[in-house]
This record gives structure tokens, sequence and C-alpha cells, in this order.
């Protein structure tokens, strides 16, 4: 038997809306998509740390009706275009266009984004961090065994630390990597 002598790959799962880029509800507008302040530097840090950065996120505006497929697509990739602009690229992108009544695996807060894109990436979550501002994100990322950061917001018991800024998840990055 050989043993791999190099580390677990760990990842940095991203919450989009609301982490990444302002929040405005239901985005269907590729123009109105902003990226949060700091941000981009933040996840230059991390990829310097050895993180394979994942979106990972619901987007059930599709499964309700309110957004065409077509429409999600441009938007996300308004985000890439924007992110790829500062130097930053995705290892993976997930999404659950599902409605939340759809009882689907892939919903967060049920983990199932997170075990996908890292079984297809050969990530190992407990190595790896879930980053959100919603209380379902914290509760994905402790379900798929990741360390799990609130991005704003009040604190969540279950997170393993809350921040308000992206240059504060470098610096918690930086500490605890």
């Amino acid at each position: 038997m050989t043993v791999d002598p190099r580390p677990p790959s760990r990842g940095l799962f991203l919450d989009r809306d609301g982490t990444l880029i302002r929040d405005t509800g239901y985005p269907s507008d590729p123009e109105a998509v902003t990226l949060l302040p700091g941000v981009a530097r933040a996840l230059l840090s991390a990829r310097a740390r050895g993180y394979a950065l994942v979106i990972v996120s619901n987007q059930s505006g599709v499964g309700r009706g309110m957004i065409a497929p077509d429409a999600a697509e441009a938007v996300q990739a308004r985000v890439e275009e924007l992110f790829a602009r500062e130097g930053v690229t995705f290892d993976g992108v997930r999404f659950c266009f599902h409605h939340p009544d759809d009882g689907c695996a892939c919903r967060k807060p049920e983990p199932g984004m997170l075990v996908d894109a890292a079984e297809a990436l050969g990530l190992d979550l407990s190595a790896s961090v879930m980053v959100g501002d919603k209380p379902s994100d914290v509760q994905a990322g402790v379900r798929a065994g990741a360390k799990a950061v609130r991005f704003g917001g009040a604190p969540d018991p279950r997170a393993t630390a809350t921040i308000t800024t992206w240059d504060e998840l470098a610096a918690w990055l930086s500490a605890n990597s």
C-alpha cells in the first residue's frame, strides 16, 4: 500500500448571495451584481493557504418560477467575470434550484452540495470551512463535517466563528490554518 505524503486537500465552501455578493433577493440581473468589499483579496489569501474555492448556493428562485434558468446562469457568469478581473477563479460551483418544499438533499441546510463538491474535487471536509450569512449555511457546514463560519448577522452557537468583514475571515483563516 502506498501512502500519499501530501496533506489532505481542503475547501473553502462559500455561499454566494449575501456572502460573496450583495444580496438583492432573487438575483436575475447580471448588471446588478456587486462584490462585497474585500472579498477578492480574502479569497486570494485563502487560495494561497491551499484552499480550493467552491460556491454552494441555494437558488430557489428557479424552482419557484421567479427566475428563468438562463437568467440564473447569466448572473453566475457575471459573478465569475467580476472575480476573474480580481484574479480569483473557483474550483467548483454547486447550486440547488429546488423549491424549499421539494425535500431534496442538496438544499442547505442539507450538506448535499458540499459533499458532492468534496467528492468531485477530492476535498477533506474535516479540513474544510463553510462560510455563509444564514443559519442554513452554518448548519450545512456542520452537517458536512466542516468548520462553519457565520458571515455577518447574529452569532450562531453552531458556528466555529462569526465574522463581519472579509478581512476578518482572512485573519481567521491565517490563525486557524
